[in-house]
């Protein structure tokens, strides 16, 4: 019988390394607040002439989806349309992702540390049981 990825490693190794990245995992992940400022009134772009600065916002992203939906159905084969919708959801999904704001909780340095070893141990005992065991 073969161990761990078709070697001869150790499977105890290679379910306790997993169990200890997903522990750690969970832990890390857990103590991550993620806050948004998006809404329909959020600036995405800003662009500027000298003194003269254009503001766009989320809600101005919306006006060329609004015609671009409205021509794909009156032109299902219009370019025009597949474009002006496409650029707008991707404008939408940059603004989205860039509002995005990740902060880490107050934690104290042994909750740092266990989560640390639990996942960077964790790889080292699940990436060691994939080697070949030495006879």
């Amino acid at each position: 019988m073969r161990g761990a990825g078709g070697t001869s490693g150790g499977t105890g190794r290679f379910v306790l390394g997993l169990i200890m990245i997903v522990a750690g995992g969970y832990l890390f992940l857990d103590n991550i607040t993620v806050r948004s400022g998006f809404g329909l009134g959020y600036g995405l772009y800003t662009f500027g002439l000298g003194s003269w600065n254009l503001r766009l916002t989320s809600g101005m992203v919306l006006i060329p989806f609004i015609f671009g939906i409205g021509y794909i159905f009156y032109n299902s084969k219009s370019l025009i349309g597949w474009v002006l919708a496409g650029a707008s959801l991707v404008m939408l999904t940059v603004g989205v992702i860039t509002s995005i704001h990740l902060t880490m909780k107050h934690m104290s340095a042994f909750d740092i540390i266990t989560i640390l070893v639990l996942l960077f141990g964790g790889i080292g005992m699940f990436l060691s049981s994939l080697r070949e065991a030495k006879q």
